[in-house]
């Protein structure tokens, strides 16, 4: 029998057992999505090569690329998984933060330091390559180590800047509060004289009331009689 007929012959799958089918693409398409919203979510938010799962080698076009996909994917409207909007928000800042050149910059800047780092501790140059052999062997992998070693020092990083912005706020709390005690201090001086002029009068007057009352006063003489 040819192929053909036995194609013919086979059975059509009935309207109930297509409707299965749909249903569980349906459901399989909805797990998919949360498992990717889990995934966004475990991601270390400080690299956000981790939260897209892209490679530090990625072009820009690759970034715009897997972020659209990402995105329509686990879609709040789409997903429903109750923290989709937040990981949606999550992956959004990873692709603003890998668009912006100065920021790329430097995130990579510190990946290169770790990944320095790394192969000194391995004892291997810096300049080798991915491709070699002798990190291919390495368990755990070459990538993990890296990763492990960027997430150390982009949350040193992250510590550093905290702190400057810490103590930049405490700084300018303090200069706030010399301002407000330079403000109080001209208030009250300005009270103070207005205070003077606005007794002067009454100075004045208390003055000549002890003036005249500390005047001595002149004892009049008796005078005597002759004869």
């Amino acid at each position: 029998m040819s192929a053909s007929a036995s194609s013919a012959s086979a059975p059509k799958p009935s309207k109930e057992e297509l409707d299965i089918d749909k249903i569980l693409n349906r459901e399989a398409s909805a797990f998919q999505r949360e498992v990717e919203v889990d995934r966004i979510l475990k991601a270390f938010k400080l690299n956000p090569y981790d939260v897209l799962d892209l490679d530090e080698s990625c072009t820009a076009e690759e970034v715009k690329k897997k972020y659209r996909q990402i995105s329509l994917f686990i879609h709040p409207d789409k997903c429903p998984h109750e923290r989709a909007p937040e990981a949606f928000d999550i992956l959004k800042k990873a692709e603003s933060e890998l668009s912006d050149e100065k920021k790329r910059e430097e995130l990579d800047a510190t990946i290169r330091y770790a990944r320095n780092s790394l192969l000194k501790e391995l004892n291997l140059p810096t300049s080798i390559p991915n491709s070699d052999p002798r990190l291919q062997d390495l368990n755990p992998s070459f990538k993990t180590r890296l990763r492990a070693h960027s997430k150390q020092m982009l949350i040193d990083e992250e510590v550093r800047r905290r702190k400057a912005i810490k103590m930049n706020l405490a700084n300018e709390g303090l200069e706030a509060r010399k301002k407000d005690e330079e403000i109080a201090q001209k208030k009250r001086k300005a009270e103070d004289e207005k205070t003077w002029e606005d007794t002067r009068e009454q100075r004045v007057d208390s003055w000549r009331s002890f003036a005249n009352s500390s005047k001595p006063k002149k004892k009049k003489t008796k005078v005597a009689i002759l004869g």
